[in-house]
């Protein structure tokens, strides 16, 4: 990307001692194209704001509210999601104009007919914690930076009498809807006021306070439908236009603070984290904090592509967990009221269904100081809503997805030997959560597994929770609760009932303990068979919890072996009704959607290792790349670009708690992880190559290791983990 060259010398980098400037090899368009559906603008690491261009154009290509084909903006909002499937946010939108602007969306086909702009790919400038853009439209020039929970604009603008910033409080991005929105003018340079609204999160809430570093001429409202009351005005669809008088390339900036609580804590926020005006210093230090987090793996390989594809994805995992509080502490809870002075920090976007199978197992690695926070948060959650988070957007549970993912990120922390939270309450939560009658739980109580007769993807749902009840037992056994230990082991076998030894694939059972018929293994059809986002060839192995138990059910370890060598082989119509998501295919096994995420590493298991590293290599230069369509699905906050983080290191954690992380075949050469307290893991992959994919042997700390994974307990403890790499499989490492 010529944009992106630029801009990586554009800015000094700040750094402190030791740190390698690494956001030159971040490119924030990968993932912008294809499904990858990532966010594109400005933010740091973990901040509640994530400021960026939202296209004129939606749907599900649009959910982060920009996509690599489109060329339209119709604003620059605060908030957005980094590759759901599902769009929601743009909360807060501004965009500077000149000359009259018809106050809506507009009609692509006449450019004088809304807010929107054109622009021209080569005027984006894009790198970590900056955005900038021309509006060709408008004639003005846009950069965007970002702290936490303040956004920096700066617009330079030509000579016009006409000059203007829009501040939209009505469009948003995919799902979402305007309930109420409300201005404030404070005096001739702020604006305050809030925005809630419904949408994939039902209950909303932002409040925000913008300052101008010029004084306006004069603020108006143009919504006639709007409603005054006092100096503030309110209504479903308001928009206030911030009037100027500009000369030519004048630069005039915008600072906004959120807040989800009150405008006096986003005015608390501003005062706090940007009381200056200095734009090149944000983005300095924007640079510098992204950088801190990056440094946390430093990696050593010849190949600037797989740098980049590396560092962008680690970059990706970074945007969200998003910290939902304000600098005080207050944050607006689950219970959907506000909460005072927290002693923890509060985040929320919590996409578990994803997240729980990667990209937290490497959270777990590599921002050990969060750790208590995420699970402190969690917490909370279960104690206002009664059950730990599903999906948790913006403090509304959406139950998006299927399963009690939450249960597996609780009880990994717990096995791992976190603590800074309350180990009962966290078991209580756990239990609690598995033992609802919601989404299908109540039929897990009574059947020992969920009738397709009785509810829609009952065999996804209870194959998940058959995954997080595994999770309760193995904290039980640790916590000497043994009548539950026996009650969750036995729960999380309920996988079993839908085996058919015949075909050998899992299928949909009912009341009567009958398969479904007619039966394809290829088929799916959206969020109304036995599958969620899937078919038989792919959750037949969705047993991470208990891989000896899958290779007992096709009775022999040749015939599993054989079922799962067919599985990246096999072709067939997954039908016309068929989910989007089920993409990045090699035979039948689907990267792009996270529960075939593990199956790769299943082969170790079976005394297959070379296999895996087979076919993880594939994965690794096939489905990923540093290009804008470099992601095969799409993002899902991180899951998919954690995935290749761990793979490329060497190692990817199986069984969703406790932290036994399989080994596999490293692309990198060296890594130096930094794994928490002054500690560091360096992993030397000798004699690698693409053609010396094979590990011939493993040595921990100076000693031959034999075992085919290694321990959480050994990758925190820090040291130096060795692989010897050779171009054909080893017939002695990992066979037994």
């Amino acid at each position: 990307m010529l944009a992106f060259a630029f801009i990586s010398s554009m800015f000094s980098v700040d750094r402190k001692p030791g740190l390698k400037n690494l956001t030159q090899y971040v490119d924030p368009y990968i993932g912008t194209g294809d499904h990858g559906h990532v966010f594109l603008g400005a933010n740091v690491p973990f901040g509640l704001v994530q400021l960026g261009p939202t296209n004129f154009s939606f749907g599900w290509d649009w959910c982060s509210g920009y996509h690599y084909s489109d060329s339209t903006i119709i604003g620059f909002g605060h908030m957005h999601l980094s590759g759901t499937g599902i769009g929601d946010l743009g909360d807060i939108s501004l965009m500077p104009a000149v000359g009259d602007v018809v106050l809506k969306r507009g009609n692509l086909k006449d450019p004088q007919s809304g807010i929107y702009s054109l622009f021209r790919r080569g005027t984006e400038k894009v790198k970590p914690g900056y955005y900038g853009v021309h509006l060709d439209r408008y004639n003005v020039d846009v950069e965007l930076t970002a702290t936490k929970r303040v956004g920096f604009h700066k617009y330079i603008f030509p000579k016009s009498d006409e000059a203007k910033v829009i501040i939209d409080l009505q469009h948003g991005i995919g799902w979402d809807t305007p309930m109420e929105g409300c201005l404030m003018q404070e005096n001739d340079s702020t604006i305050s006021g809030y925005r809630f609204s419904k949408g994939w999160a039902n209950n909303q809430k932002i409040f925000f306070t913008a300052v101008f570093s010029k004084p306006m001429k004069k603020f108006v409202v143009s919504d006639t439908t709007a409603v005054q009351q006092g100096n503030s005005i309110k209504s479903r669809r308001v928009f206030g236009q911030a009037l100027f008088g500009t000369k030519d390339k004048e630069e005039v900036f915008v600072k906004v603070a959120l807040s989800p609580v009150s405008i006096e804590n986003a005015k608390l926020n501003m005062q706090v984290e940007l009381p200056g005006w200095n734009f090149e210093q944000t983005i300095t230090n924007a640079d510098k904090a992204w950088n801190e987090e990056l440094n946390k793996i430093q990696i050593e390989i010849p190949d600037n592509k797989i740098k980049r594809t590396f560092y962008t994805a680690l970059y990706h995992t970074m945007i969200a967990p998003s910290e939902f509080c304000d600098i005080n502490g207050d944050y607006y809870g689950a219970d959907k009221q506000m909460h005072r002075n927290a002693t923890f920090k509060n985040y929320t976007t919590f996409s578990l269904w994803d997240t729980y199978r990667a990209a937290h197992p490497l959270m777990t690695i590599i921002h050990p100081e969060k750790m208590s926070n995420i699970v402190n948060t969690m917490l909370t959650i279960y104690q206002q809503q009664g059950k730990l988070p599903v999906w948790h957007l913006m403090g509304c549970e959406t139950d998006c997805m299927v399963g009690n993912p939450g249960i597996s990120v609780v009880a990994d922390a717990i096995l791992k030997g976190y603590g800074g939270f309350d180990k009962e309450l966290a078991y209580e939560a756990m239990k609690n959560s598995a033992m609802l009658d919601e989404r299908g739980l109540k039929y897990l109580k009574e059947y020992g597994y969920i009738p397709y007769d009785k509810e829609e993807e009952g065999l996804s749902k209870c194959m998940e929770y058959a995954i997080a009840d595994w999770s309760i037992a193995q904290v039980a056994k640790v916590m000497g609760k043994t009548e539950d230990y026996d009650y969750f082991l036995k729960r999380s076998k309920a996988y079993s009932y839908y085996f058919d030894k015949e075909s050998g694939f899992m299928r949909g059972v009912s009341t009567e303990g009958k398969f479904r018929t007619p039966f394809t293994p290829f088929e799916s059809v959206h969020r109304e068979n036995d599958y969620t986002e899937g078919n038989a060839w792919q959750y037949t192995w969705l047993v991470p919890h208990d891989v000896q138990g899958l290779v007992n059910l096709f009775g022999s370890k040749e015939k599993f072996i054989q079922k799962l060598d067919s599985l990246f082989i096999v072709e067939g119509s997954l039908g016309a009704n068929a989910s989007p998501d089920i993409s990045g295919l090699i035979g039948q096994y689907a990267h792009g959607n996270e529960p075939s995420h593990h199956v790769l590493y299943l082969y170790p298991y079976v005394g297959q290792p070379w296999k895996t590293a087979d076919k993880v290599r594939q994965v690794l230069s096939e489905l990923y790349s540093d290009q804008p369509a470099g992601l095969s699905g799409n993002e899902d906050v991180g899951q998919m670009s954690a995935w290749y983080i761990l793979s490329a290191l060497g190692f990817y954690q199986v069984e969703p708690a406790g932290g036994k992380y399989v080994f596999g075949s490293p692309v990198v050469n060296e890594a130096v992880v930094k794994v928490g307290e002054g500690k560091e893991l360096k992993i030397v992959a000798g004699n690698n190559s693409p053609q010396n994919k094979y590990i011939q042997g493993v040595i921990l700390n100076g000693k031959r290791y034999d075992k085919y994974y290694i321990d959480f307990k050994d990758i925190a403890a820090g040291g130096t983990l060795e692989f010897v790499m050779g171009s054909v499989p080893s017939s002695s490492w990992g066979v037994k």
